[in-house]
């Protein structure tokens, strides 16, 4: 089909009316609501979160859709403490900041067998989740977060490449949203949460720089291979080092390391409150 037959066609008009209504919208309030029914005529997702990312700052929830029943997981558990070990908010930290991406091609070697899934990804319910990256300031990113449900319809091949089509547009329109918004939003995003001070001193006192990084990696999923390829380093020096810190935090499991992690979490949030 040429692009003049493409343009032409019923469809195409639904769809360019859509995307002049977000264009309108982009300056107002009401326009992460707007978007949410927008990409419902693309693709029939079950969950939907707006999430603005600033470094390893806590993000800051723009929208989602998430019921009252289901806020505490799906919501406040995140926003507490999983979001670290999260394949998104890695994928921004580490420099991803546009396209459409699935999280199965984000996250680790060994993520469902991670403490971050058994303990917060696996009661979602998802069983598959995309997301859509947009850099909207110079050390800001927005992600929209689409997640799917076992009783909602699988992802296609199809829905996957008109989201990575669309992704350029959404950019441009979430920066400019972001551009009329964001003096309503900085003030929480620069708020320094307890989970983030955890992880800057978990395991400070006892642990060496780079054993810290493992523990990172290990409690986010990481295999041994996988972590080694993130630090470039060799199998048998991330076995060593492993080794080293369950001795020296007196664990001898990952789900005892993450139980430890978040009892550091539980005392520095105590520490902040006083």
């Amino acid at each position: 089909m040429t692009p003049t037959e493409h343009l032409a066609n019923a469809a195409s008009l639904t769809w360019h009316r859509h995307l002049a209504r977000l264009f309108q919208a982009a300056a107002g309030s009401g326009f992460p609501t707007l978007l949410e029914q927008t990409l419902r005529e693309l693709v029939g997702f079950d969950t939907i979160l707006i999430n603005t990312y600033k470094g390893q700052r806590r993000p800051l929830l723009i929208h989602d859709n998430y019921p009252p029943a289901r806020r505490e997981q799906g919501i406040e558990r995140y926003l507490s403490q999983a979001y670290l070990l999260d394949p998104f908010f890695k994928a921004v930290y580490d420099g991803l900041e546009s396209g459409a991406h699935r999280l199965r091609e984000l996250a680790p070697d060994r993520f469902e067998s991670s403490d971050y899934y058994h303990h917060y990804y696996r009661a979602l319910g998802l069983t598959d989740e995309i997301g859509l990256f947009a850099r909207v300031d110079t050390n800001v990113v927005m992600v929209v977060s689409l997640g799917f449900r076992d009783d909602a319809p699988r992802v296609t091949r199809r829905d996957l490449q008109a989201l990575r089509h669309i992704a350029p547009v959404l950019e441009v329109l979430l920066s400019e949203y972001w551009k009329w918004q964001e003096h309503r939003f900085h003030q929480c995003l620069d708020e320094r949460e307890p989970v983030e001070e955890a992880f800057d001193s978990f395991g400070q006192e006892s642990l060496t720089a780079r054993e810290r990084e493992i523990v990172r990696l290990l409690l986010a999923g990481h295999s041994t291979k996988s972590a080694a390829r993130e630090l470039d380093i060799s199998d048998g020096t991330v076995k060593v080092h492993r080794k080293h810190l369950y001795q020296r935090l007196e664990v001898s499991s990952q789900s005892q390391l993450f139980r430890l992690f978040l009892d550091h979490v539980a005392l520095v949030s105590r520490q902040q409150s006083n």
